[in-house]
């Protein structure tokens, strides 16, 4: 065969192997994400950050010194992930009231780069496809 003939039978090869590696990319991805997506509501929150640890929140989700009148104790156990999910949406933290789970929610929207809990709280605020 000449040269010619035997071009595009290597260009038609080339594609198909190409094509079977984006398909086995994209079937490596999709775990991934769901996967991701899965460690995101089993993430923690501690309140308020363990390096504060003796603190009570505020309503506004500031820390104040434990004993402040109208502040919460903190709650003695981490949050999931999915438990802060729901509460940012209008529900209440497990084991919490309306006013404390409130006020637990206001101090996870404060949380700063850093702190025990961001990457979590940052995880949950980005959208998942």
């Amino acid at each position: 065969m000449d040269e010619q003939h035997q071009e595009p039978r290597a260009t038609r090869r080339r594609a198909l192997m190409l094509g079977a590696a984006g398909v086995s990319a994209i079937v490596s991805i999709r775990p991934a994400l769901a996967q991701t997506s899965a460690s995101v509501m089993t993430c923690e929150i501690p309140v308020p950050d363990p390096g504060r640890a003796g603190n009570y929140i505020a309503a506004d989700g500031t820390l104040v010194p434990a004993g402040t009148p109208g502040a919460f104790a903190p709650p003695g156990v981490a949050f999931k992930g999915e438990d802060v999910k729901r509460a940012l949406a209008g529900g209440t933290l497990p084991g919490t009231d309306a006013d404390s789970s409130r006020a637990y929610t206001n101090y996870i929207r404060r949380l700063q780069s850093g702190t025990s809990g961001f990457t979590c709280f940052a995880s949950l605020q980005m959208p998942r496809g």
